[in-house]
């Protein structure tokens, strides 16, 4: 059984910060990719970041310049910086991880954290 336990989300005002956390474990062989997904009331769930499991991460667009997404593969763990953040970035974030059991591979998601942009 693989789990990602995301920790880190809360009420921020805009132009503030918040970094979230995602640790995954179990029996994980490997982790390929791992990203970040939000999704708004009445809205897709959409991807934010993504790393991954060697190369350049990439971005939606609304977000360049202002997240910034990195892991520790020695703690099974990805990060998300998010900073000037804004009311559109109002969402629950879920943690997204490609993760190698036994040779087979399988998306894991998070059970998400939400973030409220407001002042």
């Amino acid at each position: 059984q693989v789990q990602l336990v995301e920790s880190g989300g809360g009420l921020v005002q805009p132009g503030g910060s918040l970094r979230l956390s995602c640790a995954a474990s179990g029996n994980i062989r490997s982790i390929n990719a791992m990203a970040w997904y939000r999704q708004a009331p009445g809205k897709q769930r959409d991807l934010v970041a993504r790393m991954p499991g060697g190369g350049v991460p990439n971005y939606a667009d609304s977000v360049k310049g202002r997240f910034t997404i990195s892991r520790d593969n020695a703690k099974n763990t990805v990060y998300l910086q998010m900073n000037s953040l804004k009311p559109e970035d109002t969402a629950v974030y879920y943690c997204n991880a490609y993760c190698v059991r036994d040779y087979v591979g399988s998306d894991y998601w998070g059970q998400g954290t939400q973030v409220t942009v407001s002042s």
